[in-house]
Order: C-alpha cells, then structure tokens, then sequence
C-alpha cells in the first residue's frame, strides 16, 4: 500500500523541478531552497494544504 497519495508525490515532484531550475524560496521571502530534504517538506506541506493523503508529522 501506498504512503502517500498521488496529489502528494505530484506535489513534491513539481517542488524537486522548482529547486532544480532554481526557482522555489521560502515563504514569502527571497531566500532560495538549496536542500533537496527541504524541498521535499514544502512539496509534502503543500500536498497536506491541499488535502492530499500525506501522513501526519
């Protein structure tokens, strides 16, 4: 069985080509993501936003 939902791998995927293009930051500010292990819990914290199956914290 499957951890996370389809919307949730969609997520972190689209979030791993940002970091790579160099495109995703933090939160409102400028600051760039340079640690794949961050990008993957901002794509999970996305998918949880959006109500995708994600596993708690």
């Amino acid at each position: 069985m499957a951890k996370y939902g389809p919307k949730a791998q969609e997520k972190v995927e689209e979030t791993m080509h940002e970091i790579k293009e160099g495109k995703l930051t933090i939160g409102n500010s400028n600051k760039k993501v340079t640690s794949k292990k961050q990008a993957v819990a901002i794509g999970l914290s996305e998918a949880r936003k959006a109500g995708a199956k994600v596993p708690k914290k």
